[in-house]
């Protein structure tokens, strides 16, 4: 009998040591938020730019990637050495090659047999001769490590990417160059931990590109840029990455990853879901980057070298971002959106106009409005505090001395002097192309219009930030005007047709339009269906003029169903960032990110939950299809990140956010106070999309929104989800958000 039982003691033993061994296996094997992460998705562009692979850290210079047509090309041209400016700028090239010289060498590819992809570490095998490349990066400097498989005939190409410049050796292992983009000179310092055994220029005249040889098998290359010297490269590197461990570097960067991707936390959902969630989160961190270089920074603004302990962030489309990428990371690091609107008036003390577009090679006047103001008003309503005299003077000259015309810069123009007159920008008939009021239209956007109607719509949302910062700017006279100006809106939008629309110099609406066809003529990059739904500033009256909620309903209800009148291709040809479209519904592109919302203002917010969750499940799949149209370095994916969490906000500047419908069970963000705020969302299945009732720690709440103080405070927004809407939760007319021009920011902080 002892016998049995010290072999049943035996067996309980065993069986124990395996379980806890096997719970020890699982907790060591466990995904972490970068384990989802794939740089993939997205590669393959379906009407407009793919999503790049890239290699980098959080909001930092250095970024790579191997340049291809997309992710479905097998063939690497070359390795960038940096991103200048997000999918538009890139400096130098470099590519490891095999083989025997001939007349194609200078132009030969990698042809790729295998690779991978992660945030912190790229690897790809070449299909013809097995040679190996492995990438990894810190802030201002890269690490490639080669395996060419054997000794002979190995070469690393390094050269420019087309614009002035050169490179050249300078010693047995280093290679230095420079290369001028838009007049920003950028700079790199290389080593390498072989010698060069020999050296070739494609032209010995102008040191453009050149064939480094190695008589080694296994070569590390390591490489610093800089937009100050060659010096400051080579400082940049001897901070960074000082010894040959590539290894080290890489772990470095797979760390600095998962902390920053674990700020949020996800449960439930599929797998795919979570790709698609995590890869979205990691696109929203590769803008706006720091280019200080530990103490000094090259302004393009002044075109000075300045000392500072202080970050200086640039490469921000700020047209793009101010939607869901920048109030996103107002919540994920506010000290961090501090230093970046720090930068932006940093810039405009040093250029005398805020910037637009906030690039490293100075300011790009493109697309339209003086969306700095809804960006910075935004900030200042969720407690974020900057210079704000110098921030509003900043805006304000932009909006009455500067120019409203897409693609420009400068003074105002006399066309501009007409919208200060009279509360719209004109626009002009067909047959009326060309020079106008001393300013040359046809060179506005390939000979097309001035976007009169957009520019009209997004300076009122800009104005009317504007005039929320009136105040604490210290000039509190200022606002009656900028409140005015926010009103302007109405003046396009023709009540008889139930669209915005074009006006012409008198008055008049201009005729023939047709509100889905036309291009950037009189719109930008979207047609009147988009553009109905711009006012966010002033919901209350944008649904006024359409003849009240229900009316309001109706037409956003058609917006979802409205055909296109004829094939897609011929519908693309004039509106090519019309991609991802649900009858007229635009999920491709920025301007379309708060239609679905809207709802919530109109008393039906089950419309906004049944919307939000088709529109994620359809556009946002997990492999290279998967962002339905331009990325724009956090523009499409901030838009993601939020609404699979189950919120998002909508009028920047008042500081709320709107609930949707959220994808996951239960979503954590760990806020920089050391508090958390969780959306947990009981029973949520693919079917159960319809939030039943809903509370704010532990109180019902019969409201579709929340503030961001409430977000702040930390706590739980529970959900209770189920297949069938409740059309009375949150129905109530004065349980909608806000959303009016006389709106008081203040009562919601």
């Amino acid at each position: 009998m002892r016998n049995y039982k010290n072999l049943a003691a035996t067996a309980l033993l065993l069986i124990a040591t395996s379980v806890s061994s096997f719970a020890q296996q699982k907790k060591s094997t466990a995904l972490t938020p970068l384990d989802y992460v794939d740089p993939n998705i997205g590669g393959s562009g379906i009407v407009l730019q793919p999503t790049r692979p890239l290699v980098h850290l959080p909001n930092s210079i250095l970024r790579v990637f191997p340049m291809k047509q997309d992710q479905l090309d097998d063939q690497i041209s070359f390795f960038p050495l940096t991103v200048v400016s997000h999918r538009t700028e890139y400096a130098f090239s470099f590519l490891p090659i095999k083989g025997k010289q001939d007349d194609g060498f200078w132009g030969k590819k990698f042809t790729i047999a295998s690779e991978k992809t992660t945030p912190y570490y790229y690897q790809a095998e070449d299909e013809d001769n097995g040679m190996v490349v492995e990438f990894t990066a810190s802030t201002k400097s890269g690490f490639f490590n080669i395996d060419f498989k054997d000794k002979s005939n190995n070469y690393l190409r390094i050269g420019l990417n087309g614009n002035a410049g050169n490179v050249q050796q300078q010693s047995k292992r280093v290679i230095t160059g420079f290369e001028e983009i838009t007049g920003l000179k950028t700079y790199f310092y290389a080593e390498a931990d072989q010698d060069i055994s020999s050296l070739k220029y494609q032209n010995d005249a102008d040191k453009k590109r050149m064939l480094a040889s190695f008589d080694n098998q296994q070569v590390k290359f390591k490489y610093a840029i800089s937009y100050i010297s060659i010096d400051q490269a080579k400082a940049n590197l001897g901070i960074e990455i000082p010894a040959w461990d590539f290894n080290a570097v890489k772990e470095k960067a797979k760390s600095i990853w998962n902390k920053k991707l674990s700020q949020i936390e996800v449960k439930g959902g599929t797998t795919a879901q979570k790709r698609t969630f995590y890869t979205s989160l990691y696109r929203t961190y590769e803008r706006m980057v720091d280019i200080n270089e530990y103490g000094q920074y090259y302004s393009a603004y002044d075109h000075q070298v300045h000392k500072s302990d202080q970050p200086f962030f640039v490469d921000n489309w700020i047209w793009d971002m101010y939607i869901a990428d920048e109030p996103l990371h107002t919540i994920l690091d506010p000290k961090q959106e501090v230093q970046k609107i720090n930068s932006y008036i940093t810039m405009y003390k040093q250029s005398g106009w805020m910037p637009t577009f906030a690039l490293a090679t100075g300011d790009w006047p493109a697309m339209t409005g003086n969306h700095a103001a809804s960006w910075m008003a935004d900030a200042w309503a969720k407690g974020l505090r900057f210079d704000v005299k110098t921030a509003y003077e900043g805006l304000k000259k932009n909006s009455l001395e500067g120019t409203l015309l897409p693609w420009r810069n400068g003074p105002a123009t006399a066309i501009d002097s007409f919208y200060n007159t009279h509360g719209y920008l004109y626009s002009t008939h067909p047959e009326e192309r060309g020079s106008k009021d001393g300013v040359d239209m046809d060179k506005w956007w390939e000979g097309r219009g001035n976007e009169g109607v957009s520019i009209t719509l997004e300076w009122s949302i800009c104005d009317w930030a504007i005039a929320q910062l009136a105040t604490p700017a210290g000039y509190a006279k200022d606002k009656p005007l900028f409140l005015k100006r926010a009103g302007w809106y109405a003046n396009v939008y023709n009540q008889k047709e139930g669209f915005v629309w074009p006006k012409d110099k008198e008055g008049n609406w201009i005729y023939p339009y047709n509100t889905k066809l036309l291009g950037r003529e009189y719109v930008t990059e979207n047609n009147s269906y988009t553009y109905n739904w711009t006012p966010k500033h002033d919901l209350t009256g944008l649904f006024e003029k359409m003849g009240g909620r229900q009316k309001a309903e109706a037409k956003l209800d058609q917006l979802f169903r409205e055909d296109l009148s004829l094939p897609k291709f011929l519908f693309w040809l004039n509106q090519p960032d019309a991609s991802g479209l649900v009858g007229q519904f635009v999920m491709g592109n920025e301007p379309s990110y708060h239609i679905p919302y809207l709802y919530n203002y109109m008393g039906a917010p089950w419309k906004t939950q049944k919307r939000i969750r088709m529109l994620i499940d359809t556009w946002y799949p997990d492999n290279v299809f998967g962002i339905p149209g331009d990325e724009d370095g956090g523009g499409t994916t901030a838009f993601v990140v939020l609404s699979m969490m189950g919120f998002f906000p909508v009028t920047p500047g008042v500081p709320v956010y709107n609930i949707g419908s959220p994808s996951f069970n239960e979503a954590t963000i760990k806020l920089s106070s050391g508090k958390s705020f969780t959306i947990n969302a009981v029973n949520n299945s693919k079917t159960n999309v319809y939030i039943q009732k809903a509370t704010l720690n532990g109180k019902p709440l019969d409201k579709p929104w929340f503030t961001h103080s409430e977000l702040l405070k930390g706590g739980v927004l529970t959900l209770q989800m189920g297949p069938r809407p409740n059309k009375t939760w949150g129905s109530k007319i004065y349980n909608a958000p806000p959303s009016a021009i006389n709106v008081d920011p203040e009562k919601y902080e």
